[in-house]
């Protein structure tokens, strides 16, 4: 294998192993100055199989070194989805001088073919920030007898009645654990009977408060990720409820669907633990893939990547609240505003069209559709290769049609459209990142998200916008690019 070949479709802005296979995001966490990314790991093929817990370390989340692999398959079996904390007040014992770091993590025992795998949860720590790790003598802490699918805790520190909480995934539902020092673990309660979406088994739980934009106002947040079935044609999604916890059971505002992201490729995403509250974001990263083709993208010995990191916060709209978007602003360090693009187009003046020539850029397009029936932007990547993205103010829809952005044809399903249908069309922002294998779409000051991966020759030559049928108008409006 070439390293020409490594390096095609590698990104420039988001996280991917130097080589071989990469899936869910684990053990987010932020200490003394780094933040820690683990993840699904197999480090012998660049297609899932045993799985171990990478590591990666950053000070901007945008610019990661990878480390060491962190967590081995054991006795207990294989080394499954889960999160990491700093047990600041030695709740543990593992730590008597100073605070360390501790990964709550799913054991997946396989047991045969006739009998279905053991999955429990289990401890390791770490006193050096992430870079050996000790295993609990007393692992597993926390079996359930009952579960099947029984995987991929989430924990943080509940204030109000100083414990720990665990967030797990129990196959169609959810199920919270308390504990004082993480490894006596007591049943507190079970979410997701009747309520949310069950196409498929329940993965990756995440839980936290987030305040509501311009107001003293607080709800709590639940992230679930619903896994492929293959009876429907969207393959991997992630859902989410908001409403309110009171440190043993979660119950939701409404039974509406939710859902985390309208593209194909974001899934399994949480959130950061230990963020400095004088920083106080909630930050969060998905894995950039779907399960119904993530074995087969036409990368060369490594697969997948990471969203951008993402800040999450919560917009009223009416009497319901949503869950809004945004790139991390340490994005803003590797972009530099280059191309304006101002004034009004119309239909009879045919492509309007700018160069670009660049391996990734951000493009900010505030639009106003005056009286045209459909706006267009067209990424040309090559003269072959494009992907454009449509919005129809007749239908009130947005598309995104990657049919032709390069190699499609690893999967049937990769090619179908990606829509979003949005209440006004009047008025729309759009904040889009094109890096060398994806675009992380960002509309209406992040109250939707559309992530998709692509596979053209070169991230982007040039970009064209055009209206149908009537004018548009973008005002403050950009490409921006790499910065020099």
């Amino acid at each position: 294998m070439t390293t020409n070949n490594l390096k095609k479709y590698r990104p420039h802005l988001h996280f991917a192993p130097k080589r071989n296979w990469m899936n869910d995001p684990n053990g987010l966490v932020y200490f003394k100055g780094e933040y820690h990314l683990f993840f699904q790991y197999h480090p012998n093929d660049s297609v899932w199989g045993p799985m171990h817990w990478g590591h990666a370390v950053s000070k901007n989340m945008i610019k990661w070194e990878e480390l060491d692999i962190a967590l081995y398959p054991d006795e207990f079996g294989m080394i499954f989805s889960g999160s990491a904390i700093v047990d600041w007040n030695n709740t543990t014992g593992f730590f008597p001088d100073e605070p360390g770091v501790v990964a709550i993590f799913t054991h997946h025992l396989e047991n045969g073919e006739e009998l279905p795998p053991v999955q429990t949860q289990s401890l390791a720590f770490s006193h050096d920030q992430g870079r050996t790790w000790t295993k609990y003598e007393g692992n597993p802490v926390l079996i359930n007898d009952t579960k099947i699918d029984f995987r991929d805790p989430k924990v943080f520190w509940y204030e109000e009645a100083d414990k720990w909480i665990m967030v797990v995934a129990t196959g169609q539902t959810i199920s919270f654990y308390s504990s004082p020092n993480l490894i006596d673990w007591q049943f507190e309660s079970e979410f997701g009977n009747n309520i949310g979406v069950h196409d498929g088994v329940w993965e990756c739980p995440d839980l936290f408060p987030l305040k509501v934009e311009n107001s003293n106002e607080q709800r709590w947040v639940l992230i679930v990720s619903v896994g492929d079935n293959t009876q429907y044609d969207i393959g991997s999604q992630t859902q989410y409820f908001i409403g309110s916890f009171n440190g043993s059971t979660f119950i939701a505002e409404n039974e509406s669907i939710n859902w985390l992201d309208f593209g194909k490729d974001n899934y399994a995403g949480v959130s950061f633990s230990d963020i400095p509250k004088e920083d106080g974001r909630r930050i969060y990263i998905g894995w950039m893939s779907n399960w119904r083709y993530a074995n087969q993208v036409p990368t060369e010995g490594w697969r997948s990547q990471m969203t951008l990191p993402r800040q999450l916060s919560l917009r009223k709209s009416g009497d319901v609240c949503k869950l809004i978007q945004h790139p991390v602003k340490e994005l803003e360090y590797f972009l530099s505003k280059e191309i304006e693009i101002n004034g009004i187009i119309e239909n009879e003046d045919g492509l309007k069209t700018y160069q670009v020539n660049k391996p990734y850029i951000e493009v900010v397009l505030n639009i106003e559709m005056l009286d045209a029936n459909q706006f267009s932007l067209i990424l040309h990547h090559t003269k072959e290769h494009m992907t454009t993205i449509d919005i129809d103010s007749i239908e009130k829809i947005l598309k995104l049609d990657r049919s032709k952005s390069g190699i499609v044809d690893f999967s049937d399903n990769f090619s179908h459209d990606q829509m979003v249908a949005l209440e006004n069309t009047d008025e729309i922002q759009l904040r889009m990142v094109l890096d060398s294998s994806s675009i992380e779409l960002f509309i209406n000051r992040g109250e939707y998200a559309l992530t998709s991966l692509i596979y053209p020759d070169q991230a982007c030559e040039a970009i064209s916008v055009y209206s149908s049928n009537g004018k548009v108008r973008f005002t403050n409006s950009y490409i921006s690019t790499p910065l020099k």
